[in-house]
């Protein structure tokens, strides 16, 4: 069964107090006879009461004629005046306060020069008291208005606040899979290619070159092991647990020759300037951008040598990597690893070049800013 609202129940207390009051009024004063008035006018008051949260100002200026013509007319003089009170507060609290002052004053003005057989039912005491109650009844409402608009308006940030959080975790766990997935992008895709060109060497040169083949064979047992602590790394991160396996160090310019010794191509490497004082996003993507370009030239351009440079000069780091192998016709970088090295070098408001050299062959060039990553 649905419960009365607290307005309802308000409305009932009120038109309960004017019904006791009339009776007890009349009871009380056996030789002023009630007449129509005192009837009909608290009956019609009482309605409007009732709809008053539906119809504010209808039924404000309804209670408010009431009482205007019942205290000169009425011969009882009961309470009715309590149905003008909660009137005038709901029509406040329900934002039409120019209609509640209005009226309120309009009904003060009214009571205080009404008359009735040349008897003025309202002195200047009662006056002053009614006069009171009326602005705190209009003043009440008001208040009561701010502090839910207050209330409202608090919500309604909490819930926006709220929702940014939201929205923010959701962006950081969209960051954290993509770095994830460039991560094992860029470990994982190298060191299997890696593993695919030493077992296709091993197995060329098996019977022929028994000792290049078991080199390779250990580059691969090196490398896979390497890919396997890796793995383990990430997928610990993913877990959010700690196995307490050894994790293989961060790829760093600092050790560019496990880099370079990883690709099996000969490269032929220059580098200037205090590469030992990157800051640390910095080093790690520089060196990214070259584990993934080493391996593109191995996997796809066919040349057995590359080129390879880091310098850092004028607040950036400059990476270049080239080859002078055929290789294949080049898509405008549409795959993986290029599209990674990009927003690896984007990420940190610097730029990746890769296309064909004119002269023949591959070039990939990233420009790195330095200071801005500190």
């Amino acid at each position: 069964m649905r419960k009365p609202s607290t307005s309802t129940l308000v409305s009932l207390a009120a038109v309960g107090v004017v019904a006791v009051g009339t009776v007890v009024t009349a009871m009380l004063n056996p030789s002023r006879p009630p007449n129509l008035l005192d009837v009909l006018l608290p009956l019609a008051a009482s309605a409007a009461t009732l709809v008053r949260r539906r119809f504010p100002v209808t039924a404000l200026i309804v209670v408010a004629l009431c009482v205007a013509l019942y205290y000169p007319w009425g011969r009882l003089d009961g309470p009715l005046l309590v149905l003008a009170f909660v009137a005038l507060y709901t029509a406040a609290d329900l934002g039409h306060l120019t209609a509640a002052v209005a009226t309120g004053g309009t009904l003060l003005l009214a009571m205080g020069l009404g008359e009735s057989g040349g008897t003025r039912h309202v002195d200047d005491t009662m006056f002053v008291a009614i006069g009171g109650w009326v602005v705190a009844a209009v003043a009440f409402g008001g208040v009561t208005r701010t502090r839910r608009a207050y209330l409202l308006e608090a919500e309604r940030r909490a819930a926006d606040a709220e929702h940014s959080k939201e929205e923010e975790a959701r962006r950081r766990a969209g960051e954290e899979r993509l770095r994830i997935a460039r991560e094992l992008h860029d470990v994982l895709g190298h060191n299997i290619s890696m593993i695919n060109v030493q077992a296709a060497a091993a197995l060329h040169g098996l019977k022929k070159r028994p000792e290049e083949a078991e080199r390779a064979l250990r580059t691969i047992k090196d490398t896979s092991k390497e890919t396997l602590r890796e793995l383990r790394t990430t997928l610990g991160v993913l877990r959010q647990v700690d196995e307490g396996a050894p994790t293989a160090p961060a790829d760093s310019l600092a050790r560019m020759d496990a880099l370079v010794a990883a690709s099996g191509l000969t490269v032929r490497t220059e580098l200037s300037g205090p590469l030992d004082a990157l800051p640390t996003e910095v080093d790690l993507a520089a060196a990214r951008i070259i584990r993934e370009a080493l391996t593109n030239v191995s996997r796809h351009s066919g040349a057995a040598e590359a080129r390879l440079s880091a310098a850092c000069r004028d607040g950036e780091l400059v990476v270049r990597v080239e080859d002078d192998g055929p290789g294949v016709t080049y898509d405008g970088g549409s795959g993986f690893g290029l599209r990674g090295m990009r927003e690896r070098a984007s990420a940190l408001g610097g730029t990746l070049e890769a296309g064909p050299r004119p002269e023949g062959g591959f070039r990939v060039v990233a420009r790195l800013p330095i200071e801005g990553a500190r």
